[in-house]
């Protein structure tokens, strides 16, 4: 799988949480990137973290908000 591909399917796999959560406000977020940091294995965190601050193009809002959460985690760790 090319590393696109790998990018695609974290992306798709964090919307589908999103959608799952489906609102707008913190705690859809914090479900989110509880979700991410409890069932990703830390490889695939560290991909959608750097893939976010690469833009993260294709992430919803909350997606994008949940994965910046766990990028300032990470950076504070």
């Amino acid at each position: 799988m090319s590393p696109d591909d790998q990018d695609r399917k974290l992306v798709y796999m964090a919307n589908q949480i999103a959608t799952f959560f489906n609102s707008a406000d913190d705690e859809a977020v914090s479900s989110i990137e509880a979700h991410i940091r409890k069932f990703w294995d830390p490889r695939m965190r560290a991909k959608i973290i750097a893939f976010r601050a690469r833009g993260g193009e294709g992430l919803t809002d909350n997606a994008a908000a949940a994965v910046d959460r766990l990028s300032r985690e990470v950076a504070s760790a």
